[in-house]
């Protein structure tokens, strides 16, 4: 009879075990800025330039880019990018506002914007067995204006959806 109390015990042991942690955690815990490109009739529009992106905090330093450093494409986050009308964006987890230069290129110039995006971080905790990771409120954005017409901020949530557009981007090419 002892040995049937054990296994009883045994098992019940085992299942409360393996009951306790039901939590999953999230594997890519990356929050991204998803971006969609307009033309001027506020249509979607598949950007005909190539288009790269360059961060001034790469791997947790902040940088200083000049032009020919912004060129080279070493601190690009997005590098070439021609023929879609959407992108996503890594955006920093301890910084008030984030800088991007934005270089579009054709087969005549180069021409360089900057943009200054203005956020609150928020701590996500799912679990204590899981990861922490940021989500973000994006609170203000400015930018300068060679290249681009207007970027709109529409939802400023970020969040772990990567399909919820954050900004309208309006070239001054997509006519």
């Amino acid at each position: 009879m002892r040995g049937v109390w054990r296994k009883i015990v045994c098992l019940v042991a085992v299942g409360l075990l393996s009951a306790c942690s039901s939590i999953e955690c999230q594997i890519d815990n990356i929050v991204s800025v998803q971006y969609e490109i307009r033309d001027n009739k506020g249509e979607a529009w598949a950007i005909t330039d190539t288009l790269s992106v360059a961060s001034t905090q790469v791997d947790g330093e902040t940088v200083i880019l000049d032009i020919t450093t912004l060129l080279d494409g070493k601190y690009n986050i997005l590098n070439k990018l021609t023929g879609y009308s959407t992108f996503s964006l890594p955006i920093s987890y301890s910084h008030p506002e984030d800088v991007l230069y934005f270089c579009f290129k054709d087969k005549v110039k180069t021409v360089v914007d900057t943009v200054w995006i203005k956020k609150t971080d928020i701590p996500y905790f799912e679990s204590v067995d899981c990861t922490a990771s940021f989500f973000h409120e994006l609170t203000g954005v400015r930018y300068t204006n060679h290249a681009i017409d207007s970027l709109v901020l529409i939802n400023p949530s970020v969040t772990y959806d990567d399909k919820t557009v954050h900004f309208y981007l309006y070239p001054k090419t997509g006519n």
